[in-house]
């Protein structure tokens, strides 16, 4: 099994350069952790021995690595492969807060249980359970539980989503049943609830004959435009919501109000690397009047993650990696950091809330929004 892994992720033809260890966030801080030293023993055998080993859980699956590999060897898709097989010796990660996002995730796999989640949406936007375009939620209604101590409301980013869309005069179709995408067990190698999430969605999804999907999540757009195309018969429309108002803004159907704001951007790693969407956030950013936009020292391909994956690797190295990041966004001026990802939100707002170091905290303290936040916030009404 795990020849036909390393084969397909073109692991052989590794050049021992070590590109992939060099441009590592976290093999920048902890010394213990090398992709280029992982390859390797799963290149010389020992199924075992590489399954048990606790650095394949620290990997942020942010694919730099990939982006700088000269061989263009897989490295993203061997750590998933090898998890998965992990997974089935009774390998697990270390997950943070106790596990409660993941405990969350293996209830919603459970296909009788029926959620009430429908109470967050504001009652001036417009919804309905039939149309032809579906906006997927994903987790956020249960993020709001989990961390609004720390200031971060997602249900608020997907109630901006819909007004966007409300604006755009589409009245999308959001489904009560529907589950968490099932983005996090995935990579933590738990593939059955994986499975048992996806094929749920999958079948509500095709049972409500829509014929196009929105996302505000880019890790629920990874998960369906790539992981449910890999494993499942599963073919349909799916936009990110930067993409339609892109759209928007070229039919002219969209007028901002000026915003005399200095911002920069944070390229979440599964809408850039992953999915290649670079330029439509900062199209649409560039399109408010009077907003300054400043890009970080490391951008688009060569952005720095927020340091988590998955709910797994929330460590002294994580937080590191966090505060390296939020001085970039500090050192470009910006009063304002712009996050188009819901776990990005809770990792930077999390580790500016648990920096004691007061100078440090002075320079990394930077206010943030959501993206669509940010848009709809800006809408002429």
């Amino acid at each position: 099994m795990l020849l036909d892994i390393i084969k397909n992720s073109r692991a052989l033809l590794c050049l021992e350069c070590g590109k992939c260890t060099g441009i590592c966030p976290v093999s920048r801080f902890n010394r213990n952790y090398s992709p280029r030293i992982l390859l390797n023993k799963a290149l010389r055998g020992g199924d075992s021995d590489l399954l048990k080993d606790k650095n394949i859980w620290n990997c942020l699956t942010c694919k730099l690595c990939d982006e700088h590999c000269p061989a263009d060897i897989d490295y993203i898709s061997l750590t998933q492969a090898i998890r998965l097989e992990a997974n089935k010796i009774g390998e697990e990660a270390l997950c943070s807060h106790g596990g409660a996002a993941q405990s969350l995730m293996r209830i919603m796999a459970t296909p009788s249980l029926s959620p009430k989640r429908m109470d967050w949406i504001d009652k001036e936007l417009k919804f309905t359970e039939n149309g032809e375009v579906l906006y997927f939620v994903g987790c956020a209604p249960f993020f709001d539980v989990l961390f609004g101590d720390i200031g971060v409301f997602p249900t608020r980013s997907a109630n901006a989503t819909i007004k966007i869309l409300n604006r755009l005069d589409i009245v999308p179709v959001i489904l009560k049943d529907e589950r968490c995408c099932g983005h996090d067990l995935l990579w933590q190698g738990d593939f059955e609830n994986f499975k048992r999430l996806a094929q749920f969605n999958i079948e509500i999804i095709k049972k409500s004959g829509v014929k196009k999907i929105i996302f505000s999540c880019p890790e629920c757009y990874r998960t369906f435009k790539i992981d449910y195309a890999k494993y499942f018969d599963f073919k349909i429309e799916m936009l990110h919501i930067s993409e339609i108002i892109v759209k928007a803004i070229g039919e002219k159907r969209l007028k901002f109000k000026e915003l005399e704001r200095t911002i920069t951007f944070q390229d979440p790693c599964r809408l850039g690397r992953h999915l290649g969407i670079y330029d439509e956030p900062r199209i649409v950013l560039n399109s408010i009047p009077k907003l300054s936009f400043k890009e970080m020292r490391r951008s688009k391909n060569r952005a720095i993650c927020c340091g988590v994956s998955a709910w797994m690797n929330c460590s002294n190295y994580s937080k590191r990696i966090q505060l390296m990041r939020l001085k970039e966004a500090k050192e470009t001026s910006a009063d304002l950091f712009v996050l188009a990802c819901p776990k990005c939100e809770i990792h930077f707002n999390c580790a500016m809330k648990e920096t004691s170091d007061a100078q440090r905290s002075e320079e990394m303290k930077i206010e943030t929004t959501s993206f669509v936040n940010l848009i709809a916030d800006t809408l002429w009404e």
